[in-house]
């Protein structure tokens, strides 16, 4: 049994690269799903489609309505030569924040040409090393992003985005736009299936997470107290945390769906567990051997080895079972990472 402190390293795991799905299935509840058991530590496999019968009436659900957007833009410079501005946030003006590559290359006052009436300026160079970048366009800029704009795939689908992806790589009750990465536990989820789950008496309630590109980033960090936490936009409406509070007050279980929402919860919840509105940006970093204290059950996907996802799930599971369920699931030929399938830990 592994003992605190944690090393990134013990969150390291081998997969198989056939194992990392790189596309969705025919279905988005077709997903089998993971039933982790931490009172008991046993691991059950089922479906997806199963979730309505884990979930009792009363409990409450939550989940961040966020949205990806068309933050790819790729073009050219002026000598001919592809480029890539990857959009992170918009700062005002037509001014955004983005990742560009080749980075040696891309310094103010370069152009890259993405369209016929659509460019991109490079204005500064952040201390983060991104890129601030003014958009040009011949209409409106957020027509011309949604018009030019790719959807941005993680790193580990190794294909250029499909007109598909532009609908499953968001999920259905996706909201606002904001997101360069979509909340995947949500992805499993059908209009169908959401309506089961009302019709089983559970509630279901929302926040926002937009989602950066920092969530794919591993920690290279040898300590893990020493990574620097990716900073993201929240939002917990006044609706979403009374009913938080009303449900944990009469018994009933919090679920999140997703890291991205737990992440949110924690954010704004108190010692004593409840949970306040609220908006900021939030950096929170979740490992063990923190405490969760605004949620009760967890759905996600399978994460990245060395990730700050995974570590969130080692924190709210335990790291022995994590890591021994993610083990089993590489046996049992689970789907892993975006596309993939699904775990709820009870």
């Amino acid at each position: 049994m592994t003992a605190p402190p944690y090393r990134t390293a013990d969150f390291d795991y081998g997969l198989p690269a056939e194992l990392v799905a790189q596309a969705p299935l025919a279905s988005r509840d077709d997903s089998r799903l993971m039933v982790v058991h931490r009172d008991t530590g046993t691991i059950e496999h089922r479906g997806f489609r199963d979730l309505p019968s884990l979930v009792a009436p009363g409990d409450l659900l939550v989940r961040n309505t966020t949205r990806v957007f068309r933050a790819r833009l790729l073009g050219t410079r002026d000598s001919g030569a592809p480029a890539e501005i990857f959009l992170l946030k918009a700062a005002g003006d037509d001014l955004w924040e983005a990742m560009v590559n080749p980075g040696g290359k891309l310094h103010p006052p370069r152009v890259v040409h993405i369209a016929d009436g659509f460019d991109a300026e490079i204005v500064s160079v952040t201390d983060r090393r991104t890129r601030m970048v003014r958009l040009r366009a011949s209409g409106p800029v957020a027509e011309a992003i949604e018009r030019h704009g790719h959807i941005p795939l993680p790193p580990y689908i190794e294909r250029a985005d499909e007109p598909s992806d532009a609908s499953r790589y968001q999920t259905v009750y996706a909201n606002e736009s904001g997101s360069v990465a979509a909340p995947t536990a949500g992805l499993h989820f059908t209009p169908a299936l959401l309506a089961a789950l009302a019709a089983g008496g559970v509630a279901v309630r929302d926040v926002v997470l937009h989602v950066g590109a920092g969530t794919f980033r591993p920690v290279d960090a040898d300590e893990i107290a020493d990574h620097v936490m990716h900073e993201e936009e929240y939002s917990v409406p006044a609706e979403t945390a009374a009913a938080i509070n009303a449900a944990r007050a009469v018994g009933g279980a919090v679920w999140a769906v997703g890291t991205t929402t737990l992440r949110t919860l924690e954010t704004v919840v108190s010692d004593d567990r409840t949970v306040r509105a609220g908006t900021g940006n939030t950096s929170i970093f979740i490992h063990p051997p923190y405490v969760v204290r605004a949620v009760d059950r967890l759905i996600t996907n399978f994460h990245l080895p060395r990730s700050t996802l995974l570590m969130l799930v080692a924190a709210f599971a335990g790291y022995d079972l994590t890591m021994r369920a993610y083990a089993e699931a590489v046996r049992e030929r689970y789907r892993f990472y975006s596309y993939g399938d699904a775990m709820v830990i009870l």
